[in-house]
Order: structure tokens, then sequence, then C-alpha cells
């Protein structure tokens, strides 16, 4: 068994005296754990602890009751002074050579601790064969890795119920944390599938403001559609204790909407109803549900929840219809997919001039399509600006609106605002998990890197199956110098979604932050070659990697082959001429992406790996002219 504390260092960076009296207790409380199940504690690294044990039965169970003495320990205390630790563990023969302990079987539990969540457990197959129906817990299968150094795939499990002992097993699931599922399609005409998945979003979004729900977002309960998998199964994977699911049948004008909310736990159903409707009559069909959802888990509406479930967004349906089509293209995130949406929601502000949330979609398209590239920013920042600010004055109390207007700004280097509007979106609507997703990368830029791994963290507590979401968690990662855990994020998501092509991007430096450079490279190519993705400034990156590494002669003819196009980013072309030795031409680009307003240029100013080439003057003067505001 291996255990290490999480973010030791980062205590350690605030206050030195109280991290090692924190580290202190803490290694006592863990010391009796062991000894209790017969541990013997081999040696300690830092803040962990190497222990071996007579069987894998009694370090599982250590392994669980550590947790949950460690849950215990941090009871009553304020973020700050609580203490949480990982644990890995692995069944197999080892050396002993002058008290240590050596071999493959020790490098596994190693590399595997860093695979399990703050408060987790993580094991290995061979710990799973050990203890099958000899331990109360259920063993959770993460996916097959391979670990830094080790030769061969690794089967990883992790132990349910581990985390502070909170999520034993269905019995504890929480109903007023909630899945909506997509609702079926049932029309006679598949192109109506808009209306069913528009349905379930908007339903999502309904829900979602009443605040003493736990609302599972879209992306999350998307990945059901169309799905066999049995409730509580949906429940367990989802950690909701309450799961609605429903059908839309949809002909001409007329509408029949059936749904019913069942018990996770149980598979018993709590309340169900259908409705015969005109489709103009929708708006109120969603409000009336989220009222039944709400009595049916006995939660009392405030006023202006009530007010906010029975508000329709528009009284034009036509304008409601072009507005779920647009969302469902802007939700594919490519460069067409985004410029449909565009027109979509286009369409829909000319039918009806004061929907507010049309607004909010186009405010949303512009800023996705400056930040991939795909629009410069001089074109697409006054857009978004301008149609976020018209959202927001139609409708004040719409958090989409105010997210909007949050992301804008952002991208306008307006942090100070960027973090009021974002965090009145959520007060709005405390289950936006993209409002979370987008204050993360806001004080991320602003330098306040343990708050934005929170509220990344957040976010993917309200989208668990997100990948942008658990791409953000690990970036936060990164940034905070945990190179290890970032990679075990990222390789969790190319495993679970393959062809997100941004996910090795960010697992390249992940794994250059940890050492492997050669590692870096590797799966820069990897995700190029498995994805198609050719982004310039992903292009960049690997020859960044490959100057770095020493291969001049590469990485100049990859140079040479990536294309000189108007979204190629000037911030990160200056690293690579910092590579080349051309210092004036580095800081030339810099200057260059300061005018030009580069998105990338707030990444060059926080990135860990570029703080060498940030001590030059050249740069605070580039910084200055900037002219961040700071929150």
């Amino acid at each position: 068994m291996f255990t290490d504390v999480v973010a030791s260092s980062a205590m350690a960076s605030v206050d030195e005296g109280k991290a090692l009296k924190l580290l202190g207790e803490h290694g006592d409380t863990l010391r009796s754990v062991f000894a209790r199940f017969k541990g013997r504690v081999v040696k300690t690294m830092g803040d962990g602890f190497l222990v071996e044990f007579g069987s894998a039965v009694d370090a599982v169970n250590c392994a669980m009751e550590a947790q949950r003495e460690m849950s215990r320990f941090n009871e009553g205390r304020p973020p700050a002074d609580r203490v949480e630790i990982r644990i890995g563990i692995h069944v197999g023969d080892y050396v002993v050579a002058d008290g240590d302990v050596l071999g493959d079987a020790v490098n596994v539990a190693a590399r595997l601790q860093p695979l399990a969540e703050p408060g987790g457990v993580c094991v290995t197959r061979q710990v799973v064969d050990q203890v099958a129906r000899k331990v109360e817990w259920k063993m959770v299968k993460i996916g097959t890795k391979e670990l830094k150094n080790i030769s061969y795939p690794v089967e990883v499990y992790s132990v349910e119920g581990a985390r502070g002992g909170a999520q034993s097993g269905a019995s504890e699931l929480d109903p007023k944390r909630i899945a909506i599922l997509p609702f079926s399609n049932l029309s006679a005409d598949p192109n109506d599938r808009y209306f069913a998945e528009g349905m379930t979003e908007e339903l999502i979004s309904t829900v979602s403001s009443i605040g003493e729900l736990s609302v599972i977002s879209r992306t999350s309960v998307m990945r059901y559609k169309d799905t066999t998998t049995p409730i509580i199964e949906i429940g367990r994977e989802l950690s909701a204790g309450s799961v609605l699911e429903g059908s839309v049948r949809k002909a001409g004008n007329k509408v029949r909407v059936t749904t019913q909310l069942i018990d996770a736990k149980s598979d018993r159903h709590l309340w169900a109803q259908s409705y015969d409707r005109d489709v103009t009559d929708i708006f109120a069909i969603q409000g009336d549900i989220a009222g039944q959802v709400a009595d049916a888990l006995r939660v009392k509406l405030v006023s202006k929840e009530r007010v906010a479930i029975e508000k329709k967004a528009t009284g034009n349906f036509e304008a409601y219809t072009l507005y779920l089509k647009g969302r469902q293209a802007w939700n594919r995130r490519s460069e067409e997919g985004l410029r449909r949406a565009v027109e979509l929601f286009k369409e829909a502000v000319k039918l009806d001039p004061s929907f507010a949330l049309a607004y909010s979609g186009l405010a949303d398209a512009y800023s996705v399509l400056q930040d991939r590239g795909y629009v410069l920013h001089s074109e697409g920042e006054p857009l978004a600006m301008g149609y976020a600010l018209r959202s927001v004055e139609l409708d004040p109390n719409l958090a989409e609106g105010h997210a909007s207007m949050g992301l804008a700004l952002h991208q306008a280097w307006d942090l100070a605002e960027a973090v009021k509007q974002l965090r009145q979106a959520i007060a709005l609507k405390p289950n936006y998990a993209t409002a979370y997703h987008w204050y993360n990368g806001v004080l991320q830029d602003a330098g306040r890197m343990e708050e934005a791994l929170e509220a990344e963290r957040q976010a993917l507590k309200l989208d668990p199956l997100s990948s942008i979401v658990r791409q953000g968690l690990a970036v936060a990662l990164i940034y905070l110098g945990r190179g290890a855990e970032a990679t075990a994020e990222l390789r969790i998501l190319e495993e679970s979604d393959p062809l997100f092509s941004s996910a090795y991007y960010w697992d390249s430096w992940a794994r250059f932050m940890d050492g492997d450079l050669d590692g870096a490279i590797a799966i820069g190519n990897a995700g190029r070659e498995r994805t198609g993705e050719a982004n310039p400034s992903w292009r960049l990156q690997e020859v960044w990697l490959l100057l770095r590494s020493g291969q001049k002669e590469e990485g100049t003819k990859m140079l040479d082959m990536i294309p000189q196009r108007g979204a190629q980013s000037p911030a990160m072309l200056a690293p690579v001429k910092f590579e080349l030795g051309d210092w004036d031409g580095g800081f030339a680009e810099l200057d260059r992406a300061c005018r030009e307003h580069d998105p990338t240029l707030l990444y060059f100013r926080t990135f860990p790996w570029f703080a060498g080439y940030r001590q030059d003057p050249r740069w605070i003067e580039i910084e200055k002219k900037m002219r961040i505001t700071l929150p």
C-alpha cells in the first residue's frame, strides 16, 4: 500500500508550521489504523507511507478504515486545515534489501496511488481477485492503464465507498440529486428528435432553478440516450438518488409528453404523469413537471424558484424551436456546428427580438468561435459582448445570460468583471455546471489556482461524464504542478472519448511537467493520428517540445509544415522562437499577440513552464499593455 497527501506542497507554501503540525497528526492517525490491520510501515516518503500486509483483505479493509478516520479527522475543520489522502494497493512479489522492499509490485502500487480521487482508494485486478466475496466494498473498474516505467498494462479499479466513507453504495444516494434522462422521441418523423432533445435540455434548465436539488448536467445524461442501462445502475454511475425519464410524441401542432420520477435505489416509481397539449403549451408542461418533481421529493419552492420554473422563455414557438436546434448544433463545438448555431439563433431573434436565451446562445457561439481560432478576436469579441449584454438587458435574472457575459469579459481580459458575472450566474442557477467551468478558467488566469480547482470539481460533480469538464479538472491540476494526477484524469478521458482531441494536447503538457519529455511528444503524435486534429497552435506545442528535447532538426522540419494562417497563435509561436535562440523574434510575437488580443497570451502569462521567459523586462512591458483587471 502507498498513501499520499493531496496538495501537501500547497499547504506548506501557505503556512509551513501549520502544515507540518497537520501532517504530523495525519501520520499518527494512519499509523494507529495500520497497526489494527497488522500493516508494517516499511518507510515514509515525505508525507506518504509504504506499508506491507499479510493479506490483500487486510490491506483493503485498512485502506477503507484509514479513509473513514481521515473523514473524522477533517470534520468541523475549515478547508485550509483538512488533510485528504489517496491510497493505492497492489499484490505481487518483492525483494527485501536493507529493510526496504523493491520490485515491480512496489512500483505498480506507487504509480497506482495518483489515479485515486482525493479521499479514494485504487487497486489492481490482482487485488480484486484476492478479495472477491471477502470484503463488503464494491470494486468499480476504471480501465486498463499504462503506468509510467511499468512495461505492461495494469487493470485498475476504484473501491466504491472510499471517498471519505460517503459513497458506500446505492443506499447512500441522495434522492435530491437528480438525473433527467434524454426523453425518447416517439414521433413518426425522425427529424423531430431535436424536439425531444430540446425538451430534455430545457427541463434540465428549469429544474436546475430549484436550489435545493442537485441536477446532473446535460452532457452527462446524454450518454444514456437510447440506453438499456438499468435505472439502479445509472443512479450508481451518476451518484443520483432520483431519475426522471420520459417520452415525447409530436404530431403537427399537438404533443404528448409522458414522464415518471423513479427512486434509483429501489427502482420504485415516485410520480408519473401524461400531458396531451398543443406544442405552444410546452413551457407550461416543463414548469408543471418541475413543480411535481419538487413535491415528490418534498422540496419547498421559494417564490423566486416558482417564478423561474413558470417563466416562458419566449411566446413564439417557432423561435423556441430554432433555439433548440441552435443549441444542438452549438454542443458539437465544431466550426461547422458553431456557424450553423449562429444562423439558427439569428433566425430565432428575428422572430422574437426579446428572446434573451437566443441572444445568450449567439454570445456563446461567437465566444467559442474565437477561442477555437475560427474567427479573429477583433471580429468575435464585440459580437459576443454585444449579444451577451443584450441577453442580460432583456432578462436580468437569466443565469445563462450572465454566464455568457462572464465568458465574453474573460476573453476581453476583464477578469474582475468576469468573476462578478459568473458568480451571479451561479447564484441564479446553482446547478449550472457550465458557469462553474468558465469560472474555473477565469480564476486560473487570475492566479487563484486552488479556488479554480474547487470550481472545476463542483462542475464535475454536476456534470460527471463531461469531457470538457474533466479536461478542465486536469488543466487545473497541471497549473498546481500535479502532473501525474492530471495525466490520470486525461487517460480516463482518452479512453472514454478517444476523439476528444484537446485531451492529448493537455496530456502532452502534463507529461512534460512530470519530467516525461519522450512521453509528452509521443502522446501528442498519437492524438494527432487518432483525431486528425491539425490545429496550428497545438502543432506549435509539438515543435516546442521537440526543440526542448534537443531534436532541433525534427522540430524545425515540423515548423515548416505548419500552415501559416490567421488563426495561428503568435503567443505559441513565441516560445518556439525562444528555443531557436531568437529572443528578439519571440518577444516581437508576444507584442503582436498583445496587439491582436490573442487568447493564448493569457495562458502564456500563467503557464508554469513558461515562467523562465517571463523574467525578461520586455515581457513585463507587454503585460502592462494587456491592462488585465484582476478580481
